[in-house]
């Protein structure tokens, strides 16, 4: 078939594309919005990407045209489908079809952590020999990729609670058909389009509900949330639950977590007995979560505590997870994809404490929907509680923010994050905190860089200029 994408270079979209052509399909798309890592990704799969949208990028005429959830009505090419009656679908409805019915699935959802334990869960399972196939929401280091089409029974996907496209505004996870569901935690979030922490707490037990008798519901008993969605299932609750986390009444409980040198290390209890011992080159108690929800899905299919082990020892982390994009002048610059003010908050913990003694400078953009709005504006201030130093961004695209309600007040922030006694800054732009940055920092810095989106580069600018520096000097 020929496919045509609208908003192709999309995490889930662009990996849609390869896998597609990895079964054979002929694939094209179309993106106004184009930066690494997919459209490295897709240039390198030889995907033809043509820039803006047109409708004229539908000829010759596709079997289908997938369109991207962040593709509205008024898009040149969706009015063309329409007007031609031409068969779409959402990216969530394909890969339903097209990769998942029929097979054992695996589906990790939550507000947080998604990413990295669906990344985790696909390296246990490749070295528990189950070949899975998978699609990840970023770059699985340990396979370089964020997709893989296999034929094995096992599939493994990251399952997302935003919603699926413009004509179908149900969570994209409702699309999916888990054997086994993770869901690691519950917050509120996507405050363009859930009212309240009802309304997300309704979606994931639509979710929960999907998970047949035959699987395991997988639960974070360390989110408060979580439990009272369980508990409002109560008997309706029709397959098999599986507690996890570092409470004393989860089923499996994380215990003596310490941290020595590069590595965790952490006990599993099983219903009061001890499991098995792990060490994880990750840091932070989130990601002992991560793989213990990681560790009760390989043993459901029957993977041997040694072979999980080892894997958990040599996964290599997803990009943008806390991922050092380089060093230069003994500053360490660090990408990462937080953005949720819990996990702006943990992210920092971690790096304060694997880089304990040295200053942490904290750079934030407000890029999705939910940092944009005043949502979160006094979670954020105490986000912000582990940097030594921040700097806070402008809103992303402010003036379409404005449309979905009041805005983050970064001024406001910044006042009170300085009120802690600390160095902040509101720089609008990329350049501009460069600029401002680069000649502040010294020898030892840890500069961690936060935004879900390409944030104008700035990564590679800072580094760019770091080194210009060093070769000044």
């Amino acid at each position: 078939m020929h496919y045509h994408l609208i908003g192709i270079c999309g995490t889930a979209m662009a990996s849609l594309a390869g896998m597609l052509q990895a079964r054979g399909h002929l694939v094209a798309g179309s993106d106004e919005n184009v930066y690494p890592p997919m459209s490295t990704m897709l240039e390198s799969l030889g995907i033809p990407v043509m820039q803006g949208y047109d409708a004229a990028h539908l000829n010759p005429t596709p079997d289908c045209v997938i369109i991207g959830n962040a593709i509205p009505r008024g898009n040149p090419e969706v009015e063309e489908t329409l007007n031609r009656k031409l068969l779409y679908r959402s990216q969530a409805e394909t890969v339903k079809e097209e990769f998942m019915r029929g097979r054992r699935s695996l589906v990790v959802a939550g507000t947080h952590g998604k990413t990295t334990t669906t990344s985790i869960a696909t390296w246990v399972m490749e070295r528990g020999r189950l070949n899975p196939g998978f699609l990840v929401g970023g770059v699985v280091q340990n396979f370089e990729t964020s997709f893989r089409v296999t034929d094995s029974d096992y599939f493994i996907i990251e399952g997302d609670e935003y919603d699926t496209a413009y004509f179908d505004k149900g969570p994209k996870f409702m699309h999916y058909l888990p054997e086994i569901a993770i869901v690691n935690n519950i917050e509120f979030d996507h405050a363009d389009i859930y009212k309240d922490l009802d309304a997300i707490k309704l979606a994931f037990r639509r979710f929960m509900n999907l998970v047949p008798g035959n699987g395991r519901l997988i639960a974070g008993w360390d989110s408060t949330p979580v439990r009272e969605v369980i508990g409002e299932m109560g008997k309706r609750l029709f397959t098999h639950l599986e507690t996890f986390g570092t409470s004393d009444d989860a089923a499996w409980q994380a215990r003596d977590i310490a941290y020595v040198g590069e590595l965790t290390h952490f006990a599993v209890v099983r219903q009061g007995r001890e499991w098995a011992r792990f060490r994880i080159p990750l840091i932070g108690e989130f990601n002992v979560r991560n793989c213990l929800a990681v560790i009760i899905a390989a043993d459901a299919w029957g993977i041997e505590r040694e072979t999980i082990r080892d894997a958990l020892a040599s996964f290599k982390s997803v990009r943008r997870r806390a991922e050092v994009r380089g060093e230069k002048r003994g500053v360490t610059v660090i990408d990462d994809f937080a953005h949720h003010p819990t996990a702006v908050r943990e992210t920092l913990e971690a790096l304060k404490q694997k880089y304990f003694g040295r200053r942490l400078i904290a750079v934030f953009e407000p890029r999705s929907w939910s940092s944009r709005l005043a949502v979160f504006q006094e979670e954020y201030v105490r986000a912000f509680s582990p940097a030594d130093y921040v700097i806070i961004a402008s809103v992303f695209d402010r003036g379409i923010a404005t449309e979905k309600g009041r805005v983050l007040d970064t001024e406001k922030l910044i006042e009170e994050i300085a009120a802690q006694g600390k160095p902040a800054h509101s720089i609008p732009e990329a350049d501009d905190i460069v600029e401002h940055l680069a000649p502040k920092l010294r020898e030892g810095d840890v500069v961690a860089i936060m935004s879900n989106g390409g944030f104008g580069g700035i990564h590679d600018k800072l580094l760019d200029t770091l080194r210009d520096k060093a070769d000044e000097d």
